[in-house]
């Protein structure tokens, strides 16, 4: 019954699917996820065990993934977090499948977003309450050691275990996150482009809404057209920037990007005289009022 869950999911799920979410509870779950054994090595699809979440935890069946660059990176082992052997994977939509003791604010069937960089909000928090930051310390500690908040894993393989990933570890039919990782969204969402929500398209509308905070009648220039700089052009768009640049080295990527909202767009390495400053500059006497660097 568990592959019936569609991505496209419904808003009052049927009482079959709720059975076989219940059918899991308190159980360690056998699952397929793409393990990663090691740092420059491929991905090991294979078998693992998740155990039950604990309390203040949640585990989740997830539905659909996207791949970030970080996820590239870990594995390629740049990070300095990256520990191994783990699970990686970030920007995902699920559905919870059961909630450990103290649980709240989700319950069985909601749909989430695990989220890397949750907040606590609780009112002696100076970073929840700042409207500057969302950086909360309450499970940063724990979650850089590829840990859950009280310093063990669910995560193992034939007794193995095996480490957590930004408090996500999405590459995996299921996963266990903090429960204020989990982030309610509608469920009558298309999750397939939900799980964006995750990280690439929250990053790029934060950096205009939050952080620069891009007024009416100004002009921005956005270097890397992925999903990210693809997000910054939406949401600059949405801001109601006048002039939007996009610059990138794939003239694939230029098309959508006008159609997100991009007033043109230029080739750093094809362009007149190979000089992109020149370029930018010849269009905006005294240069550009944001600049957003999205490049990978």
């Amino acid at each position: 019954m568990l592959s019936s869950f569609s991505r496209h999911c419904t808003r009052k799920m049927s009482s079959a699917m709720m059975d076989a979410l219940k059918a899991t509870n308190g159980q360690t779950i056998t699952c397929k996820a793409a393990v990663a054994w090691e740092a420059k090595k491929p991905l090991d699809v294979t078998d693992i065990q998740v155990a039950p979440p604990k309390a203040g935890e949640v585990r989740v069946k997830i539905i659909s993934n996207a791949l970030c660059h970080t996820d590239i990176y870990t594995l390629d082992g740049h990070d300095p977090e990256g520990l191994f052997p783990c699970v990686l994977g970030h920007e995902a939509a699920a559905v919870v499948e059961s909630v450990g003791d103290g649980v709240t604010s989700v319950a069985m069937g909601d749909v989430v977003i695990p989220c890397y960089t949750p907040e606590c909000k609780k009112h002696d928090c100076i970073f929840c309450q700042s409207p500057k930051t969302n950086l909360c310390p309450s499970i940063r500690s724990t979650q850089g050691q590829g840990l859950m908040p009280d310093g063990t894993s669910r995560l193992s393989k034939d007794g193995k275990q095996i480490f957590h990933f930004m408090g996500c570890s999405t590459f995996a039919e299921y996963a266990v996150i903090a429960e204020i990782s989990a982030a309610k969204i509608n469920p009558g969402a298309d999750l397939d482009k939900m799980c964006l929500l995750g990280c690439g398209v929250a990053t790029g509308w934060g950096a205009v809404f939050n952080n620069t905070k891009v007024e009416p009648g100004t002009s921005v220039a956005v270097f890397g057209l992925g999903a990210l700089g693809l997000s910054v052009i939406q949401a600059a768009k949405t801001a109601g920037a006048r002039r939007i640049v996009g610059v990138d080295i794939n003239d694939a990527k230029f098309p959508l990007a006008v159609e997100m909202g991009a007033t043109e767009c230029v080739n750093s390495i094809t362009c007149e005289g190979g000089d992109i400053k020149a370029v930018l500059m010849s269009t905006e006497k005294w240069g550009y009022d944001y600049t957003f660097d999205c490049t990978g």
